[in-house]
């Protein structure tokens, strides 16, 4: 699939088949995990495979809607804030940008080999911490279903260049 394709096709799904993923198909998208590019490739994340049947109670503790759990797996991406880089002059720890670039690099692609997903942020972070068991210097940052959509996109319309846009010359 050309790259464009698999960004213009790619979207927030929200309901799933109850079909396995082939086993080559996950460890694609964790293989794209390992090429996210990180604050000095220092690569401070974990990414958490959950199995949905065995643990769709607490997965629904911490994200409440029922698509949610349709999927074979849910994927974590966990940044391990102490391993992040931090900008010198302001401070400012990155981890949660790496494990964002993280999920997106798998989220593209679980599309290019015909997966669906959603970038799920709004979750209760309790719920996610104690159910994964994290360290205090380890924070739970983004979820995503992971299986075969049963959902059609919703329309979400895009901005126009011109609206977001800034051309400093």
């Amino acid at each position: 699939m050309e790259f464009i394709d698999v960004i213009t096709e790619r979207y927030s799904v929200r309901g799933y088949l109850d079909k396995e993923v082939e086993k080559e198909k996950l460890e694609y998208v964790l293989k794209a995990a390992t090429m996210a590019p990180t604050g000095v490739n220092a690569q401070p994340f974990k990414v958490y495979v959950i199995d949905t049947k065995k643990h769709k109670e607490a997965l629904s503790k911490i994200y409440g809607a029922k698509w949610f759990v349709e999927a074979p797996y849910v994927l974590c991406v966990v940044a391990i804030i102490d391993q992040a880089w931090t900008r010198p002059w302001d401070k400012k720890n990155i981890a949660d940008i790496d494990a964002t670039i993280v999920m997106d690099h798998m989220i593209l692609a679980a599309q290019d080999v015909g997966l669906g997903t959603c970038y799920i942020g709004a979750f209760k972070k309790q719920e996610a911490h104690r159910f994964l068991d994290l360290e205090e210097n380890e924070e739970a940052v983004l979820f995503t279903p992971l299986g075969y959509p049963n959902a059609e996109p919703r329309d979400t319309p895009r901005k126009e260049l011109d609206e977001f846009v800034v051309y400093i010359d």
